[in-house]
């Protein structure tokens, strides 16, 4: 993720910006080296030439640094679309070609994922991709499907325009589960279930144009923002 940023042109960025970009860099190499349990703010802030005070200036907790790495995650993924979407038409071959995109760019950091995905699992943590604090990196993933269905041959119905990325964004969220319980070389296996499970989420998109199922898909859509993104744990 580090070098995505330098190649990138880190210097069009601030002194603030480069701070805190060099942060969320010394925090996932600590994190590969230590395990995220093992690393704490203190000696994040200490490797990147930092202040404890500066660090928290940035990152409210360890927790809400882990939001900026997914912040990085899905600006490359938006950045990424372009090139891997071009000259694909069909559905099937787009969600795929997303899919892909995401697994490559989330690969460096496969070995401690599932520590992050730990605390994930806690609704009321930051970590949570249904959190009011990934709201933003969700949304900018969510924009993405919107780009992958428009650019298809594949037509939709208005009234399922909205929803549709929403669903196509969950899908992933299943692929993003299974990788991280992946054990295979290279993850192979979650890039084979990306490759099979694309022309299944086309279809369902396709089938969508049925009257007679547009109910079931918004009620399916209701049920995901009620009870995952928008409601709070009691």
């Amino acid at each position: 993720m580090s070098s995505a940023a330098s190649d990138d042109g880190s210097s069009r960025l601030t002194k603030g910006e480069r701070t805190r970009q060099r942060i969320i860099d010394v925090a996932l190499e600590l994190f590969a080296e230590r395990g995220y349990d093992g690393t704490t703010m203190r000696a994040i802030a200490a490797e990147a030439g930092v202040s404890v005070g500066n660090a928290y200036y940035y990152f409210k907790s360890k927790e809400h640094l882990i939001q900026g790495f997914y912040e990085q995650a899905t600006l490359q993924h938006a950045e990424l679309a372009p090139t891997v979407l071009e000259g694909k038409e069909t559905l099937a071959e787009r969600i795929e070609a997303a899919l892909l995109a995401w697994l490559e760019i989330a690969g460096p950091y496969h070995d401690f994922a599932g520590q992050f995905f730990r605390n994930a699992a806690d609704p009321s943590s930051p970590l949570s991709p249904f959190s009011e604090d990934s709201a933003e990196s969700r949304e900018r993933d969510i924009a993405l499907y919107r780009e992958v269905l428009e650019g298809s041959k594949t037509r939709v119905p208005k009234d399922m325009a909205e929803i549709l990325p929403e669903m196509l964004w969950l899908h992933q969220m299943v692929v993003v589960l299974y990788w991280v319980y992946d054990g295979s070389e290279g993850q192979e296996k979650s890039k084979e279930l990306a490759r099979r499970t694309a022309p299944l989420a086309a279809r369902v998109v396709a089938l969508s144009r049925l009257k007679i199922l547009r109910p079931l898909v918004r009620q399916g859509e209701e049920l995901v923002r009620d009870f995952l993104i928008t409601r709070k744990p009691e």
